[in-house]
């Protein structure tokens, strides 16, 4: 494993650490990074921000260069995120079209689909969602019960999804529906580009535990889908789902999050005090810390190891499951302290500390969405023990 950027990793770090620089919004390196508090305010802030990324180079940075990408390696990807982590960039709005929908329509999509939204995903002109989890089809997403019934040259659709990121933003939705009935539940099912604006659609946000609404359900009632919308073959969406799954990211920014917090709750440390005397001055907070601390580098130079190997084989495998248990497990590990650090002001959030970057209240809720998002510990810890552990598999 090599820790050390080549001459041109260093390049592309000093290029994009310097067009962060400038290109933060107002008072972003001054420490005044909150966003609109109103769901429609802070969209429309992040949708330019999309857009400024975009006319800068810095959108779809993995994308090929003839798609208005920069073609970047896995370890600049990698790069790319631990610049925006340090620099707390605002989050991308278009995260499933960027991350998700244009790479797979890039690799398994028509030249017409190509050339109909690739462009409009990555310069922010048109938002993202993916249509995957239903109520009853969760991490067993081959149970999705959505039907999409032939009429002529076009599909009606008709059922529900759930937990849809961005769909209240979105203008359009990478959607699995059930096309036929098979003995196989993996086959028979199609996945769908289809527009979020038309009748039949209806979005209903879900208000989450940390405040927010970006979570969604989806209600198709006779929605629309045209056939020459169809990404892969009929009855062949598992596949296209499987090209896109390949695509997550975001292991990165979470394994650099832990470094974040940990720097918070020194910072936090150095101004506080406890009865009279000052947390950093303690020694049971120095046992804590040091124990926190490595563990984060331990996820880190693990996570590093597992980054070089997908270099090499040009494959990512089950590893990142690994990653993605380490990292979002000990988050809550943190942000749980730092809420009993913080004493009886813990149990609510104080403005000041939210201008201050130190909103602890809110991170420790969200932290407990990112652990069950993209597969809940659970399914990663079985993913762990079957494919890395080689230890039999649950009865079925």
């Amino acid at each position: 494993m090599n820790l050390s950027y080549s001459p041109e990793e260093e390049q592309f770090s000093a290029a994009l650490r310097a067009w962060l620089a400038v290109n933060l919004p107002d008072g972003w390196l001054a420490g005044n990074r909150s966003l609109p508090t109103d769901l429609a305010g802070r969209d429309q802030f992040l949708r330019q921000w999309q857009r400024r990324l975009y006319a800068g180079g810095w959108a779809g940075i993995s994308w090929p260069k003839e798609f208005g990408g920069r073609g970047a390696s896995l370890v600049e990807e990698v790069i790319y995120e631990y610049e925006m982590v340090r620099a707390q960039a605002p989050p991308q709005l278009n995260l499933v079209g960027i991350q998700l929908v244009g790479p797979t329509l890039i690799e398994i999509g028509t030249a017409a689909q190509k050339a109909e939204y690739l462009n409009k995903i990555i310069s922010g002109d048109e938002i993202w969602c993916q249509g995957f989890s239903e109520p009853n089809a969760g991490s067993d997403l081959a149970s999705l019960q959505t039907k999409a019934v032939k009429d002529g040259s076009r599909y009606i659709i008709n059922g529900q999804k759930i937990w849809t990121s961005y769909a209240h933003a979105a203008d359009r939705c990478f959607l699995l529906a059930r096309t036929s009935v098979t003995e196989k539940k993996h086959f028979g099912i199609t996945a769908f580009l289809i527009d979020m604006h038309q009748p039949g659609i209806e979005v209903r946000p879900i208000h989450q535990i940390n405040g927010d609404s970006d979570f969604n359900e989806v209600f198709f009632t006779n929605a629309i889908a045209e056939r020459d919308d169809i990404v892969g073959q009929l009855d062949q969406g598992w596949g296209a789902a499987l090209v896109m799954l390949k695509y997550e990211r975001g292991l990165a920014s979470q394994i650099f999050e832990l470094e974040r917090t940990l720097s918070d709750i020194l910072r936090f440390a150095k101004t506080h005090s406890v009865n009279g005397r000052a947390l950093i001055d303690d020694e049971v907070f120095g046992d804590r810390i040091a124990d926190l601390y490595v563990r984060a580098l331990a996820a880190r130079l693990t996570f590093y190891r597992h980054v070089t190997e997908q270099a090499r084989t040009g494959s990512r495998g089950a590893e990142g499951s690994l990653d993605k248990y380490c990292a979002t497990e000990l988050h809550k590990q943190m942000l749980s302290y730092a809420l009993a650090l913080c004493g009886p002001n813990g149990a609510a959030v104080e403005p000041a500390q939210v201008l201050a970057g130190l909103d602890f209240q809110t991170r420790f809720l969200t932290s407990i969405g990112a652990a069950i998002a993209g597969g809940t510990s659970d399914i990663q810890k079985n993913i762990v023990a079957e494919r890395i552990l080689g230890l039999p598999r649950d009865a079925r």
